[in-house]
């Protein structure tokens, strides 16, 4: 009898026990956080597993509900799982942010990551909640064999609520919310973030190779500002201290996020080093009256103190109107041609640099699953002939021979398929 007793007074025991965790567990989750502005989602989902293994010193991100702290995801879209063709490889991940007008320009930057893409891929979207529906109108109503090759997030714009108006406003609207992807995306180890009016002309494999090449010290990838001093901007007008020679381009970008989370960076306001968050906020402080370029600048102003921090690669991984408006002056690209097409400046939606602007309308105009030679390279060939009056026009060869190249790839996959 004693023996039954023991049994049945341990069975109540675990049983309260069970209980007081279970209310422990959701009292956690409700426990509101303060510190950071956004509003909250519609929709709340798990997170995804980190990835980690990119070069010495990388680690996985963290995960559990520690990190769902101060935001929630709103839509998210993950490829199906009794798809045969989902094999356990490695997940790029890339990040953008849209806000005002920039929805179809962001549509079009997807599509072509898609188009020539290899490896799975989870985009982070980062976007005014207005435009969260019409991502994910869009992107769902894409092929089915396209539709299988990503998954995607949206998010709501969200910043620290100490001086928020003045981050969403910096520069551009919500442009510098890409700052603070290391601190938002707790789970993802390393990330690609580009801006919207970027264009992928070969497979966003190859930009995500470089994390193999990154060193012990090396956190994060850029290109520079400028390959010719004599029309830099940094060098002749900044106000504040930048990155090597000429600063560095901030619109693609590759983040070992895992490493900016643990690094304590060196900096020009005390003599202790501080921690990514801490450091943007000090850096915002001293220099808001003295920046042009919002978050570049912040980030030229960082890795001015720490350059053994920053990977640099080469301007055809970032081409810009300036690599050829005044004459052709990225050599890397005089060699293999463009590898990534950035068209700041507005150049897709004006008639300043109609080469910029064909590259563009024919990846925004071309059907998936159309035959990419007829369907988008012969007529762009055409379009750029009109575009010799200019000098980006009479290096029209560069925006299309690594193009050549990818839309070769993706015809041979659509003649297998058919």
């Amino acid at each position: 009898m004693r023996r039954y007793l023991r049994v049945l007074l341990g069975c109540i025991l675990f049983g309260l026990c069970s209980i007081l965790y279970v209310f422990s567990q959701l009292a956690a989750s409700l426990e509101p956080h303060d510190g950071w502005m956004g509003r909250k989602p519609q929709q709340r989902t798990a997170f995804l597993p980190g990835e980690s293994g990119h070069g010495a010193g990388k680690g996985a991100g963290k995960t559990g509900l520690e990190d769902q702290h101060w935001y929630n995801r709103y839509i998210m879209r993950k490829p199906d799982a009794n798809d045969p063709s989902n094999t356990p490889v490695e997940t790029m991940h890339l990040a953008v942010v849209a806000c005002g007008e920039r929805l179809e320009e962001t549509v079009t930057m997807l599509k072509s990551v898609v188009l020539f893409k290899i490896k799975p891929i989870q985009f982070h979207i980062f976007a005014e909640d207005n435009l969260h529906i019409k991502f994910k109108d869009i992107l769902d109503s894409w092929s089915e064999s396209y539709r299988l090759k990503f998954s995607y997030t949206v998010y709501s714009i969200t910043f620290p609520s100490e001086n928020a108006a003045e981050w969403k406003k910096l520069f551009k609207p919500c442009a510098s919310q890409r700052l603070f992807l290391p601190i938002i995306l707790k789970d993802v180890d390393s990330l690609l973030y580009v801006d919207t009016d970027i264009l992928f002309l070969q497979p966003v494999d190859e930009m995500w190779s470089f994390f193999r090449e990154f060193n012990s010290t090396q956190i994060a990838a850029m290109a520079p500002e400028h390959e010719e001093p004599s029309i830099g901007w940094y060098n002749r007008f900044a106000r504040h201290p930048f990155y090597g020679k000429t600063g560095i381009n901030s619109g693609v970008m590759l983040m070992n996020m895992t490493r900016i989370r643990k690094k304590y960076f060196k900096n020009d306001m005390t003599t202790a080093q501080l921690q990514w968050e801490e450091l943007l906020m000090s850096s915002l402080k001293k220099y808001k009256l003295n920046i042009t370029w919002g978050d570049q600048d912040l980030l030229n102003i960082i890795f001015h103190y720490n350059p053994e921090s920053l990977f640099v690669f080469p301007c055809h991984w970032n081409y810009r109107p300036d690599h050829c408006i005044y004459g052709s002056n990225c050599r890397s690209a005089e060699e293999g041609g463009i590898f990534i097409l950035h068209g700041n400046r507005g150049v897709y939606h004006d008639h300043k640099q109609p080469a910029f602007k064909a590259i563009y309308q024919a990846i925004q105009q071309y059907t998936f699953g159309d035959d990419p030679v007829h369907s988008l390279l012969y007529p762009l060939e055409q379009d750029l002939q009109k575009t010799t009056h200019t000098y980006c026009g009479k290096v029209q060869h560069l925006f299309t021979k690594q193009l050549q190249k990818s839309i070769g790839t993706i015809q041979d996959k659509v003649s297998r398929g058919r």
